[in-house]
């Protein structure tokens, strides 16, 4: 159905009213002496200059439409969200980046492919930049967060039940039946906050991709079916994420002779 948007620009001023919103927060922190100014005003410096820089970038890469440009900017994204992913855990191990950069590409590709390809049949091509990147964007987005929890419940497990763990290998079971439990609670926690989200979208929040078309002059109907697929191809590929994240963590802990190296583990600072 043909729908003619009415999107209401923004300019300077306007976004110069909205920061006296984030300096008001800055202020309450140091009105009660909260300590969060400093790292508030970073945020929200690094917010203008990513979303400006992007936006300029993307608006080039729409009107190329190059597949090495596209190419290089999904290289990036992953990149960039595998290095993060690895950064938030309180605990880490060598070689966790490339873990969670093959995590993340074969997850969420094959996810985002599916659903350009099969679900929205995007046209002429699936990998047309105006669906790919955004639709990738928001999958990252929620599997980093997905990959860092899950990865830093499995390496705690495995730190503080070493003893415990060591014992059932000791005692004859395998590597999967002494870390079984753990990789169950490791892939649950990392699922807690996309399911939690889908508990109440809807009656607590209206997600972000749906107020964005609403605000576009979508037909809020519309709008919905659209945040219902991307909230299941969010939910499929943070799953998906990490179940592989923790398995490749798991096989990375144990050797071929069943023995947990726990001092691969090393301690972050936050």
């Amino acid at each position: 159905m043909s729908q003619t948007a009415n999107v209401i620009p923004l300019n300077g001023w306007e976004l110069l009213m909205a920061t006296a919103l984030v300096v008001a927060a800055g202020g309450i922190s140091l009105l009660l002496r909260l300590g969060i100014e400093r790292r508030l005003s970073v945020a929200a410096v690094r917010t203008v200059v990513q979303l400006l820089l992007i936006g300029y970038v993307l608006r080039w890469v729409f009107a190329l439409n190059h597949p090495g440009l596209i190419a290089a900017v999904i290289a990036v994204m992953l990149l960039a969200a595998s290095r993060e992913g690895v950064r938030r855990p309180s605990r880490s191990f060598r070689g966790a980046t490339g873990f969670a950069l093959t995590t993340l590409t074969a997850s969420a590709l094959t996810i985002t492919f599916i659903v350009t390809r099969l679900v929205i049949d995007v046209q002429p091509t699936w990998h047309e930049p105006r669906y790919l990147i955004p639709l990738l964007g928001m999958v990252l987005g929620n599997q980093l967060t997905g990959v860092s929890l899950c990865t830093d419940k499995l390496l705690s497990i495995l730190a503080e039940r070493r003893h415990e763990i060591e014992m059932e290998l000791a005692c004859g079971a395998t590597r999967w039946e002494a870390a079984r439990e753990a990789l169950r609670e490791s892939v649950r926690t990392g699922m807690i906050p996309n399911i939690n989200s889908m508990m109440v979208t809807g009656l607590v929040f209206l997600p972000g991709m749906m107020t964005g078309q609403i605000l576009a002059g979508i037909d809020p109907v519309v709008a919905v079916r659209y945040q219902i697929m991307v909230m299941f191809m969010i939910a499929a590929a943070t799953s998906l994420g990490c179940i592989l994240m923790t398995l490749l963590t798991y096989r990375r802990m144990f050797n071929a002779r069943h023995q947990l190296e726990s001092d691969r583990i090393r301690s972050q600072k936050s």
